[in-house]
């Protein structure tokens, strides 16, 4: 159980923070649709535990109050996307995990059950840190490519600014030279040569 549980835990956190961002976003009619549809499982799936006694039933109210959390959790999700919510997704996902895995070591006794709590509850702490991890993994990834887009504005922006004062200084030393050229006329011939240099260095 233990292995299996920690490995089936980890792999769902991933899979939530992967696919995420991809759910479609929800209409508030289509939260209160999927609310309601959800406390109707709940209840229906409690109502089922009822047939059962003893410790199968309390594993199975278990089942049904995580599949409840982790549901309405997911929704949250949806309806309002947002890193936080998709780590509350994964917290959901482990505390169902471990709330079912502790009412099943009821079944055992002895040092069996005291191993098997122990298991649930490291399955459960690693479930949780697993989750911490992706979050601020998430968030760190999102702030350097926040970073690396202003970045790359600030450096185009460098480019462009470096690459206008070259134009410039390269536009003024051409005008020089034409000025220069205008200086073995006189009288209107040079007033003309100025002006035409003026236009085409665009100098007033």
């Amino acid at each position: 159980m233990n292995k299996f549980t920690i490995s089936s835990i980890t792999l769902a956190i991933s899979l939530v923070f992967s696919f995420n961002a991809m759910a479609h976003n929800l209409s508030k009619d289509e939260y209160k649709a999927a609310g309601k549809k959800i406390d109707a499982e709940y209840k229906s799936d409690k109502d089922r535990c009822s047939s059962f006694s003893a410790n199968k039933k309390d594993i199975c109210i278990a089942e049904a109050k995580g599949k409840e959390k982790v549901a309405d959790a997911e929704l949250e999700a949806q309806y309002k996307p947002s890193k936080k919510a998709t780590y509350n997704v994964s917290i959901a996902k482990a505390e169902s995990e471990y709330s079912i895995a502790k009412e099943k070591c009821d079944d055992k006794a002895g040092n069996d059950k005291d191993v098997c709590v122990k298991e649930a509850k490291a399955a459960f702490v690693t479930a949780k840190e697993d989750a911490k991890v992706q979050m601020k993994t998430s968030e760190a990834n999102a702030m350097a490519k926040e970073e690396t887009a202003v970045a790359n504005i600030k450096a185009q922006e460098k480019d462009q600014a470096v690459k206008q004062d070259a134009a410039e200084e390269k536009n003024n030393a051409f005008y020089k030279v034409a000025i220069e050229k205008c200086n073995k006329f006189s009288g209107d011939v040079k007033d003309t040569c100025v002006t035409n240099a003026k236009v085409k260095y665009d100098k007033k």
